[in-house]
């Protein structure tokens, strides 16, 4: 058995080279985290669906202010969202999104905190 680590075929899929069309893409979406309040929500919503309501509660925004923001995320397709009787319920629209949110949050609070890196 060597000692390369097998990948699995969902990383595999995105092992090529990114050309243009693919770095705009990525810099549009960190372009538009690049706003506290909009990486909070979607932070937030790496934990789970919720409405603009509770939404503005947790980031202590105004609800217009969050729903301008959710506009702009779900725009960009990186939040959907869906009617539950009166309210709309807000999701993020895929993991990898989860994923490097949920990164670039553990990266900042090292940063803070002064912990040391890891893998």
């Amino acid at each position: 058995m060597s000692g390369r680590q097998q990948s699995s075929p969902a990383h595999d899929a995105h092992q090529h080279t990114p050309g243009v069309r693919e770095l705009t893409a990525a810099a549009s979406v960190f372009s538009l985290l690049s706003d506290p309040t909009r990486l909070q929500l979607v932070w937030l919503l790496t934990r789970g669906e919720a409405d603009v309501t509770a939404l503005a509660a947790a980031c202590d925004a105004a609800r217009p202010a969050v729903s301008q923001h959710l506009a702009k995320l779900r725009l960009a397709e990186l939040v959907r969202a869906r009617k539950d009787g009166r309210h709309v319920v807000y999701a993020l629209t895929d993991g990898h999104l989860r994923r490097l949110v949920v990164e670039a949050i553990g990266h900042a609070q090292h940063q803070v905190s002064g912990e040391p890196w890891h893998d």
